[in-house]
């Protein structure tokens, strides 16, 4: 989508039941994705959630309040055409995971890193067979090729959708587990911030924040929880 406003154009959202998915529509047209294809979602709770951005919208349409909408065009027009370079991309994050680079000093963030991101890189460990390598400083540390093999295939087997929302999560956190941990439900959004952002709030807490920090915090913070939004809405009970 487009990042510039531009005037609303119609009066009535619906969404719509067909034999491939859920249409969503204005006057009875249906939304389309900036490479023409139809807005057509897989699951109606999402539809409608998709919806319900658009009826939000005012006298100007504005899509940085429509963040659902915007990871339904990525699942249709980006996605397909470019998994396997988005798989890879996702997949390299593991190569230097986030969480595997602590701290040596002062103690009170090593001890905030080990308790926040410990049970993350465990549950990876346990749950994605994907045992990582913990390393003092930020020198480069080689991750076994078995554990980065696992972690690849977790990627490749979600569809497009979760796909979608998954990529975001990753590149919003820079960190792979972080993002599977919020796609598979270990973590919610609040949690996957906390994690991704434990060196940055350390450091404001000690010497305070200013207006450009805390507006790019805002903004990660608002793309994690679209990205669990999305997520969530896929995996939720149909009506």
């Amino acid at each position: 989508m487009s990042s510039q406003a531009r005037k609303r154009f119609y009066q009535t959202v619906t969404v719509a039941r067909e034999a491939a998915g859920h249409l969503v529509q204005l006057d009875g047209r249906p939304v389309r994705t900036p490479l023409r294809a139809p807005l057509l979602l897989p699951h109606p709770t999402l539809a409608e959630a998709v919806a319900e951005e658009w009826r939000r919208q005012g006298e100007s349409i504005d899509p940085n309040g429509m963040p659902l909408t915007a990871l339904a065009c990525s699942a249709l027009d980006l996605i397909p055409a470019q998994r396997p370079a988005v798989v890879e991309e996702l997949a390299g994050f593991a190569e230097h995971e986030l969480l595997c680079y602590r701290a040596d000093h002062p103690a009170a963030l090593v001890e905030r890193q080990k308790a926040t991101w410990q049970p993350l890189l465990d549950w990876a460990a346990l749950a994605q067979d994907a045992p990582l390598v913990v390393t003092a400083g930020l020198a480069s540390v080689p991750q076994p090729p078995d554990s980065l093999a696992a972690l690849r295939r977790a990627l490749e087997r979600r569809d497009d959708w979760r796909l979608a929302g998954l990529a975001l999560a990753v590149r919003v956190a820079g960190s792979l587990v972080v993002g599977l941990a919020l796609a598979e439900g270990r973590l919610d959004a609040a949690g996957a911030f906390e994690a991704a952002e434990l060196d940055e709030s350390f450091g404001l807490e000690r010497w305070g924040a200013d207006e450009e920090a805390a507006r790019r915090r805002a903004g990660l913070r608002a793309e994690l929880e679209a990205a669990e939004g999305f997520l969530r809405l896929l995996d939720a009970p149909s009506v």
